[in-house]
């Protein structure tokens, strides 16, 4: 499969989000919808990397699955409000890069 941009994932939800009368939930339906999706992925590591193991009973999810169902009503909420995914990274990037140049110790970097 060929690298995708954000745009085309975005474009990607969109198409198939559009062959449904319902369409796109409001925008406070997807927020609670994200924070349901944030609490599957918190379970997921706490299976994972804490001291809470799995039941027998219980599904077998992922840690990636559940980053996907992030990332997919991430763009569903982008994408109804009528935001562009790639611009939104590259303003956090920059905020990043100038607020916080300086917060972190970077890699082979030698301290006095």
């Amino acid at each position: 499969m060929s690298e995708r941009t954000l745009k085309d994932l975005q474009q990607e939800v969109d198409t198939y989000i559009s062959q449904f009368k319902e369409g796109y939930f409001s925008p406070l339906a997807m927020l609670a919808r994200m924070s349901e999706e944030v609490g599957e992925l918190a379970r997921e590591v706490n299976h994972s990397y804490g001291e809470k193991p799995k039941k027998s009973t219980e599904a077998d999810n992922s840690i990636e699955l559940e980053l996907g169902d992030i990332l997919f009503i991430t763009i569903c909420f982008a994408n109804s409000l009528g935001i562009d995914l790639t611009e939104a990274h590259d303003k956090i990037m920059h905020k990043f890069n100038t607020r916080d140049a300086g917060r972190w110790t970077k890699i082979n970097t030698e301290t006095t």
